[in-house]
């Protein structure tokens, strides 16, 4: 992409407060949640760039304030990167949707989300769990937050070095550990 277009609509944008101008690029940093957050609710104007095919004038980049990417892959070009960013930071923005949609949501607490069931309650012989149908709110709760640790530490273990745990967390993990570990005995008999 060219560089007078970039900078013509640079020096428009950056007289306005608040704003924040991001390069989606393969070189940027990762896209994360966290990070999404705080676009979210620092900045009320983010201007996405992108290009396409073979990116953008390096010129351009004098004028960004931080590039981004979405993963450590190539698009063929930055719209879809585009796409994606803005609906990652829309979702965070107030009245958007529903601030409970989004609180437990994968990522948003630094662990995956609990696993989800919907109807019928039974299926080719499997069910959702008991506890999900008992109507004991607290009890629901430390399932899901158990759930939500396991499903982390068995598909997303990084996760897990990254995010400060409390004591029942900590607990749970090790009974999530102890459980798997005699899962892996029980399957090997």
């Amino acid at each position: 992409m060219k560089f007078p277009p970039f900078y013509d609509a640079l020096q428009q944008i950056k007289t306005y407060s608040k704003s924040r101008v991001i390069l989606l690029s393969p070189q940027g940093n990762v896209l994360t949640q966290q990070k999404a957050v705080e676009y979210a609710q620092n900045f009320s104007h983010l201007v996405i760039l992108c290009g396409n095919y073979e990116g953008v004038d390096a010129r351009v980049l004098d004028y960004v304030d931080e590039e981004i990417s979405i993963g450590d892959y190539v698009l063929t070009g930055g719209e879809i990167a585009a796409t994606v960013f803005i609906d990652v930071i829309a979702r965070l923005v107030p009245d958007v949707i529903k601030k409970e949609s989004y609180l437990n949501d994968s990522h948003q607490n630094g662990l995956l989300k609990y696993p989800q069931y919907t109807k019928p309650q039974t299926y080719q012989n499997k069910s959702v769990p008991d506890i999900l149908l008992s109507g004991h709110h607290e009890n629901i709760t430390q399932w899901r937050e158990k759930e939500s640790l396991r499903n982390t530490f068995l598909k997303r273990p990084d996760l897990l070095e990254k995010t400060t745990l409390n004591e029942k967390q900590h607990q749970l993990l090790e009974e999530i550990k102890k459980e798997t570990k005699n899962q892996k005995i029980n399957k090997k008999d």
